[in-house]
């Protein structure tokens, strides 16, 4: 069973359904990603805005990717940990079953 809830609003929603991989992304992936879309894909602007190198803005945007599944390292040690570690934050908050957190960490392992 899945559960999502609006902290503004208290409006909750249960069901059996699938939640996408970016619903999933810690963070800073998660922050990283909006800002990334909310600025449209303006990198320049995300280095005034975050105060970094466009270098670095790259090299995070890339970490972001991958642990999203989108990037070239997609199988990589560092993307696999992360998922692991989103998944087991999301069964000790009570927003996955064991069964559903063990079906994840199973199909995350045989992504390799």
């Amino acid at each position: 069973m899945t559960q999502l809830r609006c902290e503004r609003c208290d409006t909750e929603v249960n069901g059996r359904f699938a939640r996408d991989r970016l619903v999933n992304l810690p963070e800073p992936y998660a922050s990283l990603l909006e800002m990334f879309l909310r600025l449209r894909g303006n990198v320049k602007e995300m280095e005034r805005s975050l105060g970094l190198s466009y270098p670095t803005i790259r090299s995070r945007l890339e970490e972001a990717f991958d642990a999203a599944g989108f990037g070239r390292g997609e199988s990589s040690r560092e993307t696999r940990k992360a998922r692991r570690l989103a998944i087991l934050g999301q069964l000790s908050r009570g927003e996955l079953s064991a069964a559903e957190a063990a079906e994840q960490l199973k199909q995350t392992n045989e992504r390799r």
